[in-house]
């Protein structure tokens, strides 16, 4: 039979897009908290804050090259996301103790927890993507909607969290949205290990995402050791007292070194190293994507909480909620996108993932176009209504479906079987750059702190950030720039896809 034209999709499909589905419940219910909780329960100023977003959301996609790598040579899918599901519980529930706390031990616990969930998500996330594509057959054309269909998976799990999690945090205390993130992924990991050897299988029946070789002490030990040095590099700062950002220079210089090591790989023949070198050059172009977009968990966070009236006949709606609109926008319009890509393509028309990608940073700007133009003249006590914020998520959410699913698609497509996994996280390591990205560029929001300090005037590149305005500027001009020159390099890329769109 032939599988390029079979219709419907594998249950293994939904067994990982429920599974995934309550990672990103805990994932993104923690995220849409935790730059609220460092400032007001912790008393960091905006700039602290959001540096250690910008680090803790940068290791959590920096870890996927160890989970990855470790997953092909021994560990296998299945039991990669395992160890990882287990860790990240483990993160949230310690979360949880550091909000039940108060002084040094929270800070001390917070620190701890964010090891064990940045090491947890470095081997759950590459290998639950990965075995997406193990599903289908070489060439299934059902790929790319499978993909979006996982992606939807991702939002579901995504919207509801800021909800649930946002509520329990703000009305009562920021404790029981940490736990619920922890509840969360427990029944993630127990639907995994429930349905695995029943469901995880390929066109022919057989197992797919087993181990290897077998895990001994030196891959225990390799672990062990990464649990260590994430946990020195996050309190760096504190244990020397120094300004250096060695995260920074940790995740920017991964993305010189690691598509230096693959590619000097000698079992790579001609048309297998062209397309990695296409999966390299896109990652360096969604770093400007997702810099500009992560901003939603720092400060379009910031932003909501204190210049958005979020007031809804006499209630007040938590900052939170706002991060629960761009999933909902994907879980409405990824059909829509999923539809028109393949109407499109029985047509003859539709786009190369490279030029989809550039459309996807085009309409990242167009929605910093949308809030700059909200709050031109807007003073510091000054606010802005909700629907601003809500059409900047709706446009950026457009743009993210032009650009996520396509790039991870693109990735299982372009990558050789031997590489797929590593592949996957280096491109989640492009993810990584474009996340500690987009907390140094959080840092730079001017106006007041959470206890009304004076306003403060920032810089990049010599230019001034004096208000809001300017601030928004920033990711305008820098992700229209980025559109128009991957546009234009867009069919040279293409011509070294080599046939594979």
């Amino acid at each position: 039979m032939d599988t390029a034209v079979q219709k419907g999709h594998p249950k293994g499909l939904y067994l990982l897009f429920m599974t995934e589905m309550w990672e990103r419940f805990s994932y993104y219910g923690m995220r849409a908290i935790f730059v609220l909780y460092m400032v007001k329960m912790l008393a960091f100023d905006d700039a602290k804050a959001s540096e250690i977003y910008g680090s803790y959301t940068g290791l959590v996609y920096l870890t996927p090259l160890l989970g990855g790598y470790l997953s092909d040579r021994f560990l296998g899918n299945r039991r990669s996301i395992e160890i990882g599901g287990v860790l990240m519980a483990i993160g949230q529930f310690l979360m949880f103790f550091s909000a039940s706390s108060s002084g040094g031990m929270a800070i001390t616990l917070m620190w701890i927890g964010l090891t064990s969930l940045i090491i947890g998500n470095g081997f759950f996330k590459p290998n639950i993507s990965t075995m997406v594509g193990q599903l289908y057959p070489q060439g299934d054309r059902r790929v790319d909607a499978a993909f979006t269909i996982f992606y939807m998976g991702i939002n579901l799990g995504a919207f509801f969290s800021p909800l649930v999690c946002g509520t329990l945090a703000e009305k009562v205390d920021f404790k029981w949205g940490f736990l619920a993130a922890g509840i969360g992924m427990v029944i993630g990991l127990i639907t995994f290990i429930a349905q695995k050897n029943k469901l995880l299988v390929d066109q022919d029946n057989n197992p797919i995402g087993m181990p290897t070789k077998p895990f001994g002490i030196t891959q225990i030990g390799v672990v062990l050791a990464a649990i260590a040095v994430i946990f020195f590099f996050m309190n760096f700062k504190t244990m020397f007292n120094s300004d250096l950002d060695i995260i920074g220079y940790l995740i920017y210089g991964a993305m010189i070194v690691m598509p230096l090591i693959i590619l000097t790989d000698k079992s790579l023949t001609k048309d297998e190293r062209d397309r990695i070198m296409v999966i390299f050059i896109l990652a360096f172009f969604v770093i400007f994507f997702w810099g500009a977009f992560e901003q939603a968990g720092a400060s379009l966070t910031i932003f909501a909480d204190r210049q958005t009236d979020r007031n809804l006949f006499g209630w007040e709606m938590p900052a939170s909620y706002f991060q629960s609109v761009n999933p909902l926008a994907i879980i409405l319009l990824a059909p829509l996108f999923s539809s028109l890509w393949l109407n499109l393509g029985n047509r003859g028309k539709e786009p190369s993932s490279p030029k989809k990608m550039a459309i996807g940073l085009a309409l990242v700007s167009l929605g910093y176009v949308v809030i700059a133009f909200a709050v031109y003249g807007l003073g510091i006590a000054d606010k802005v209504s909700m629907f601003w914020l809500i059409a900047l998520y709706v446009i950026h959410t457009m743009g993210e479906l032009c650009l996520s699913p396509i790039g991870l698609s693109m990735v299982s497509k372009l990558s050789p079987i031997r590489f797929s996994s590593l592949l996957m996280g280096t491109w989640f390591l492009a993810n990584a750059a474009a996340n500690k990205f987009a907390g140094t560029l959080s840092a730079l929001i001017p106006g007041g702190g959470e206890n009304g300090e004076a306003a403060k005037t920032t810089s990049l590149l010599g230019f001034e950030i004096a208000n809001l305005f300017d601030f928004f500027m920033v990711f305008i001009v820098m992700c229209g720039v980025a559109a128009a020159i991957l546009f234009v390099l867009s069919r040279w890329l293409e011509k070294r896809m080599h046939g594979i769109n």
